[in-house]
């Protein structure tokens, strides 16, 4: 658990804009000192200008998490500026839908890579200088209710998903003799702005898109009613922050999801009970 952020250093992917923004603005607000790493450079620019409302403690880095030395670059920034970094929030993610058999390789490869990759990169590229420091320290990886709950239409995305909150209960075992907490965010809808991330998707993965230009689509147009009516970033950010408190390992932003994730369970193991 975190007794206080007031000494402490932190490293956020996708942190210029929604959750990892706001968790930013907060750990600044308890005096810690934050790097917000992102991939888009204007987001970066309006970022910091809101960050310095909130303390000087703020530094910044591009950095593509889909990119293991990208992420080594970043990290060597961070601990050049700091001296160490003891909170990391994986947080980076993005989505596309379509049915799983219709979604390209790239969408495939580009979601895995940030949202399933960017974790282990970052885990990787952080998590052994943060055990030699001895500081007391903490990890949360951002997953989603998709990540217990798959969805039609989300095929990449929960299979990410799924993977981050696997991925992470194993690291909260490995890490239990450790001065360094671990947490899983798993957020429902949250007024973020996850749906237009295609505009950041690199060359390689296919370049640039915006699901938001068809609205059209049920599934878009479902989306954008569910997000309009989603929490607030800043609101999670404070469950976050609570959350490490206590050591919670899962944190549920969505009292009424987790109710329809347990009667999924019971559903799935009555079904398997005959």
């Amino acid at each position: 658990m975190i007794k206080k952020f007031s000494d402490k250093t932190a490293f956020i992917t996708g942190g210029a804009s929604g959750i990892g923004l706001a968790i930013a603005k907060r750990l600044c607000d308890n005096g810690t000192r934050v790097c917000i790493a992102d991939v888009e450079d204007s987001a970066i620019q309006s970022a910091m200008k809101q960050l310095r409302a909130h303390g000087q403690g703020a530094i910044a880095v591009n950095c593509d998490v889909s990119d293991a030395a990208s992420v080594e670059r970043a990290a060597r920034f961070a601990f050049d500026s700091f001296g160490h970094v003891d909170l990391l929030f994986n947080n980076a993610g993005v989505s596309k839908p379509g049915a799983i058999e219709e979604v390209p390789l790239l969408d495939w490869d580009w979601i895995l890579r940030v949202n399933l990759y960017g974790v282990i990169h970052g885990i990787r590229s952080f998590l052994p200088a943060m055990k030699r420091s001895g500081r007391e320290g903490y990890i949360v990886n951002t997953a989603s209710m998709s990540g217990l709950i798959g969805l039609p239409q989300a095929g990449p995305y929960c299979a990410s998903k799924f993977a981050v909150v696997g991925l992470t209960e194993v690291l909260a075992q490995e890490l239990a003799d450790f001065n360094i907490g671990v947490s899983v965010l798993c957020p429902s809808w949250v007024r973020t702005n996850i749906l237009s991330n295609g505009r950041n998707r690199p060359i390689q993965f296919g370049g640039a898109f915006n699901q938001l230009d068809n609205q059209a689509d049920p599934v878009v147009s479902g989306k954008v009613a569910k997000m309009a009516h989603g929490l607030t970033a800043e609101y999670v950010a404070e469950q976050v922050l609570e959350a490490m408190k206590t050591s919670q390992f899962y944190i549920f932003t969505h009292p009424e999801r987790v109710a329809a994730y347990e009667q999924h369970v019971r559903l799935r193991v009555k079904a398997a009970a005959g």
